[in-house]
């Protein structure tokens, strides 16, 4: 299996958990936000020392909460990549509406020739309104659609999404291009330049090595979208039931789209949260307060639709889950290093896993610890996966 680490990139937190303050009444100073930027990228050059294949940055904007203080992960990532060897470096994810399609793709053309081919594409639709509406021209927001009230912010997000991915392609692969569509017509008609008239652009740069794309897979659509466009899939905090469904639906669109099987692992990520001690009884002690600040931080946002009810189908938006709850749904790991181990195993053998990315560093948990557990992975867990 290829591992890679992935970080929110939040700030360490001294009242984390259920009973902690309300997250919109933190706020934290710039100084408290840049020393986490720091730390997180000590932990990027610890990923490298330690063996990972990937390091996994994010991309968030105006959280004075503290949650996720990162707002540009292709820079980040630049900076870790002079630091670095081999560590493949990308982010979980750049939000595309967030981004100027011809900036995002100049830009990790950039980080992706620096490092000698190591960064990859990962790509989003986004989770947060107060983020994407003030950084989109078009009034892009999100939505979901286990929301009715939102049913329309998604499917517009979603269409916009979709044409600027294709621009981003095009820009990236192309000696010259020209778009026409909704959102965007690239070159605009009729620009002067020289004494000619513009009709087509040239990214510059663009890579110099092959690329992956990853995007995230949340909802049936993105499982059904990402294969047709050679996107790899992303899954997180799902129920290993519905993840099965998708993990084998996306291999079936590719198949029909492209005319070739997969293998069981190929071009699917499965992301695991994790916490790993001497004792189970320490484990759950040890991951009880950042997992409750990460249901406290993204509940509100729909994300309990990846567990299973009682009826075997998704419950609905709402539900803040409890660390019993979200390990009896598998959607933590929590345990000593040969339980972990079993964990991966099963996911493992169910699903043929080839990339597994996991994510030791629970909102508000020091990064200190975040690194522990990313060494304790590899030189505990690793070796008693088969």
């Amino acid at each position: 299996m290829k591992v890679g680490a992935f970080f929110f990139g939040g700030v360490e937190m001294s009242d984390q958990g259920a009973g902690g303050a309300a997250p919109m009444d933190r706020y934290y100073d710039n100084q408290t936000c840049w020393d986490a930027t720091l730390k997180y990228i000590d932990a990027g050059i610890e990923a490298d020392r330690l063996g990972y294949d990937s390091f996994w940055t994010t991309e968030h904007h105006f959280q004075y909460e503290g949650y996720e203080v990162i707002p540009n992960g292709l820079l980040i990532s630049t900076w870790i990549a002079a630091k670095t060897q081999n560590v493949r470096l990308g982010a979980m994810f750049n939000v595309v509406p967030q981004w100027h399609p011809l900036k995002l793709a100049e830009d990790f053309a950039t980080l992706h020739n620096l490092s000698g081919g190591r960064g990859m594409l990962g790509v989003g639709r986004g989770t947060v309104p107060r983020e994407i509406l003030h950084l989109n021209h078009d009034q892009i927001s999100i939505g979901s659609t286990d929301n009715p009230d939102m049913v329309a912010d998604d499917a517009r997000n979603r269409e916009w999404f979709e044409e600027a991915m294709e621009v981003i392609h095009l820009a990236l692969t192309q000696e010259k291009f020209s778009h026409t569509g909704k959102y965007f017509t690239f070159p605009m008609p009729g620009i002067p330049d020289r004494g000619t008239t513009v009709t087509s652009l040239t990214l510059v740069p663009r890579p110099l090595y092959p690329y992956e794309t990853w995007q995230a897979a949340t909802s049936p659509a993105s499982v059904d979208y990402c294969p047709t466009v050679d996107h790899g899939a992303v899954f997180w905090n799902q129920h290993p039931v519905f993840t099965k469904r998708a993990w084998d639906r996306y291999a079936e669109v590719y198949e029909q789209t492209h005319g070739t099987a997969l293998a069981t692992g190929d071009k699917r990520m499965i992301v695991l949260n994790l916490c790993i001690e001497d004792t189970h009884e320490a484990a759950i002690e040890s991951a009880r307060p950042g997992h409750d600040e990460f249901w406290k931080f993204l509940g509100p946002y729909g994300w309990s639709r990846g567990y299973m009810g009682p009826d075997g189908k998704p419950v609905g938006p709402g539900l803040i889950p409890t660390l019993e709850q979200s390990m009896e749904q598998r959607t933590i790991l929590v345990g000593s290093p040969e339980e972990v181990a079993a964990g991966v195993q099963a996911y493992k053998d169910e699903l043929g896993v080839e990339y597994l990315t996991i994510y030791p560093h629970l909102p508000g948990d020091p990064y200190a610890k975040a690194v522990e557990q990313m060494e304790r992975f590899q030189t505990e867990v690793m070796p008693l996966v088969s």
